[in-house]
């Protein structure tokens, strides 16, 4: 088989006249960007004038190209589109040899019969898709979440693309993946598919092809330190010393390679090669005294998922790079994720997304490509996702790190409420898709990987789907429900895959699309930028809550983050405490769409926020965290008659780890100054995969206006998690001016402090900075971190006592 590449140089038109060249895989935003034919859509109000282009203009990607000879007198050529966005037809040399409509599939276009010899011109003619959906839900109308564009369920695009409560509606379309042309003139591999059958630690792999033609197979195992193995077509073959994959955090991620080649004439004439891992992956579900377990379990090891959900990383898809999709993965490792869900409302991530996460052991929970919206389950959309699946399904299942498939995100919940205008026919379609339709498909192709029919849900079939004892929950009273952190602590899910609460990104961020007039969070460049209604004003009412108001607009931003990291550390610290009843901790957000205030821990630029590097602290492997109980959890106004409150504590250390541990925890009751009231020191064995409570300590007579609590965890002399814990809010709390001062040497930096000092902050104005740990909590005394990227010259340094 040959292979033209035709990425490269294309020629985009607008319907309104506008020409312009650019870079395949790309669109219409990347086309006229790159060109300096519109604004960045990102600064200020920019947004909307994209929109306006998008929704007044059809558009046209065309390109020349030389038929090589070679491919003349072949018995077929394929044009091969990998992703085309959206509704487009397509053309060679005048004549319409194909017509696409999803751009989660492939298509592939006989071309022989419209090539010329010499030079081709070929066009790809889209459709506005703003229009598109504007004409076709005139004629059938389906709902979906206001936040996106009314009709966007109508067309299989990233939904988010059209607006969401984190992301602008700026639908672009184009060329988003390869496009090629296939000379095919022998066989040509059409499926693999590789099964592992493991037993008494014993690996067996059987790998199946189908090809075209009826070329002699052959199919080569790599292990992963070069040796080679031969495997027989169609025939389970046991694997020598099998080297096992495991997510971070419970050992190493050794890959794989399945190579397969079809060989005719002694020549090898298509070529397959797929990276696996040895492993056994699923989810247990049994009944228990709580209700119903929700856990993965990965080699037979039942694990605790940590992590957070993904979004597509940019609404031009062309600025999403290998490179900068490992880097994100990377920030998650290094915050000690060992999962990432792949929301529904995106697109399925590239190749290279997967071959990340199998390197970097991170267990993928992978949603279908549907999300808050209903859909009418015509033969034409019946057949179309049909093939959607299939495309995806067979380019997925080999990677190591899929850990399930889900159906959609939060349609379940909805069509059992009738939300988004439900009908009694949309609830027949969403069985008949997500309960009949796509098990069949992955029964069919991929029947070893767990499926799981919407999130949340407790199984299917709308039988209570967000039941806090079955299934997951996307849990979002605090937030949106506007409870206090502590609520938390009132459950105990089973699996939580979706609970988040917002935050403001740094100064350096909100400048990339803001003049200095708009910095005020009320104004409406920062509304603009801030897609959950009313949710700036929400973030001050629960600041009033906790912290004093803030003096400027750069400490509002600091606040900001340390709200929303703390909340988060309320849910999972709790969760994590208790293991076993609990097993999964995903928070939204990870990342970012574009500039904005959202529930994410990494904004659009890949800075961390606050919440990442308390996620680092709290996803720790070993980790000891405090129960307190106080001011802040027995009353909920101080202007409540006074009466007495108990002021305890109730350490609890976790080992998310395959060894058991001997530790040793420290404590200290301490003045506002830093100094000990009273102090203890407990050796403690951590038993492997458990969360083991201590006693609970209780304090009279305690001022808890100025007194705190730190605590640590110290395994073979190392403190591997520490802490403190207020007994009041943090703005009623009589801190002392820490004094804070910094200073660096080579990779490290120390910083030294007069008295305690809560959510210590370490930033450079000249330098993006990822540190070892930061907002941090200290006592008076010395702290150090490393630098592991950035090269700061200045440093600044502040804590919770600035917010005043």
């Amino acid at each position: 088989m040959q292979k033209l590449d035709l990425g490269g140089r294309w020629e985009l038109t607008l319907s309104n006249g506008t020409r312009c060249s650019g870079s395949v895989p790309g669109s219409v935003y990347s086309f006229l960007l790159e060109n300096g034919q519109m604004e960045n859509p990102h600064w200020r109000e920019n947004e909307l004038a994209a929109l306006q282009l998008i929704t007044e203009n059809d558009f046209t990607f065309s390109r020349q190209f030389t038929l090589p000879e070679s491919f003349q007198g072949l018995s077929s050529v394929l044009l091969r589109c990998e992703g085309l966005d959206t509704v487009c037809s397509v053309w060679l040399n005048g004549i319409k040899i194909g017509d696409a409509c999803n751009m989660h599939r492939t298509f592939e276009f006989e071309a022989k019969k419209a090539l010329i010899p010499g030079e081709n011109r070929l066009e790809i003619r889209f459709v506005s898709p703003v229009r598109h959906i504007r004409e076709e839900v005139k004629k059938d109308y389906i709902g979906g979440s206001y936040h996106a564009m009314v009709g966007f369920p109508l067309l299989r695009k990233a939904h988010c693309m059209f607006g969401w409560d984190w992301g602008p509606r700026l639908p672009d379309g184009g060329i988003w993946r390869d496009i090629s042309l296939l000379g095919v003139d022998s066989s040509r591999i059409e499926d693999v598919h590789i099964t592992q059958r493991h037993q008494d630690g014993e690996v067996f792999l059987k790998v199946a092809v189908t090809q075209s033609g009826s070329a002699k197979t052959q199919i080569t195992l790599l292990s992963p330190d070069g040796r080679q193995t031969k495997l027989l077509p169609g025939e389970e073959m046991k694997v020598e010393n099998p080297q096992l994959w495991w997510p971070n955090g419970y050992g190493p991620h050794p890959l794989y390679t399945v190579r397969t080649e079809l060989m005719e004439n002694g020549k090898t004439v298509d070529r397959d090669e797929k990276r696996i891992g040895l492993r056994t992956m699923s989810v247990v579900r049994e009944k228990d005294e709580w209700g119903e377990s929700f856990a993965q379990c990965v080699n037979g090891v039942q694990i605790f998922a940590m992590g957070a959900d993904y979004i597509p990383e940019d609404n031009l898809l062309s600025r999403i790079t290998p490179e900068r999709t490992r880097n994100l993965l990377l920030q998650c490792v290094r915050a000690n994720f060992n999962s990432v869900r792949v929301w529904g409302g995106g697109y399925y991530p590239d190749d290279w997304f997967y071959d990340a996460c199998d390197e970097l052991g991170l267990v993928v929970w992978q949603d279908f490509m549907f999300a808050c919206a209903n859909y009418h389950l015509t033969e034409s959309f019946e057949e179309n996702i049909e093939a959607e699946f299939a495309d995806n399904i067979r380019r997925l299942r080999h990677h190591p790190s899929l850990g399930l498939w889900c159906g959609n995100n939060e349609m379940e919940m909805f069509q059992a409420t009738g939300e988004y205008d439900g009908t009694p026919r949309t609830r027949s379609d969403y069985i008949r898709m997500f309960e009949h339709i796509i098990p069949h498909k992955l029964r069919e192709l991929d029947p070893d990987t767990f499926y799981w029919p919407a999130s949340p849900s407790s199984g299917g079939g709308f039988d209570e789907p967000n039941s806090p004892d079955r299934g997951d929950v996307h849990y979002w009273e605090v937030w949106h429900g506007g409870k206090p952190f502590s609520d938390y602590r009132n459950y105990y899910f089973r699996y939580a895959s979706e609970f988040g609460f917002q935050s403001f990104p740094c100064l350096k961020t909100v400048e990339s699309f803001t003049e200095p007039d708009d910095r005020n969070i009320f104004s409406r460049v920062m509304e603009r930028h801030q897609r959950n209604e009313g949710a700036n004003g929400k973030i001050m009412l629960y600041l009033s809550q906790t912290f004093l108001y803030p003096n400027d607009f750069d400490t509002l931003l600091y606040a900001s983050q340390l709200l929303q990291a703390e909340a988060i550390r309320y849910g999972v610290e709790h969760w994590r405490r208790n293991r076993g009843r609990c097993m999964g901790a995903i928070y939204w957000q990870l990342n970012d769409i574009w500039p904005v205030a959202s529930w994410a821990s990494v904004d659009y630029y890949g800075r961390w926020k606050a919440l990442h590097y308390y996620a680092r602290r709290f996803f720790a492997p070993l980790m000891i965290s405090c129960e307190e109980t106080g001011e802040t959890t027995r009353r909920v106004s101080i202007i409540l008659e006074p009466s007495s409150i108990e002021t305890s504590v109730r350490l609890s250390v976790a080992n998310e780890t395959r060894e058991d541990r001997d530790c040793t925890v420290c404590w200290a009751l301490r003045s506002a100054d830093g100094s000990v009231i009273k102090s203890g020191e407990t050796p403690v064995h951590l038993p492997a995969l458990t969360s083991v409570w201590l006693d609970r300590q209780v304090f009279e007579g305690v001022d808890f206006l100025s007194t705190y609590f730190s605590f640590s965890l110290t395994h073979r002399g190392e403190c591997v998690s520490a802490g403190t814990v207020l007994f009041t809010a943090p703005k009623h709390f009589h801190f002392l001016d820490p004094q804070l001062s910094v200073s660096r040497e080579g990779d490290t930096i120390t910083v030294f402090a007069a008295a305690y000092a809560k959510s210590v902050e370490i930033s450079s104005p000249d330098s993006d900075l990822i540190l070892s740990d930061n907002y941090f909590d200290m006592n008076a005394g010395r702290c150090t971190v490393k630098i592991l990227e950035g090269d700061p010259k200045e440093l600044s340094v502040r804590s919770v006592y600035n917010i005043r």
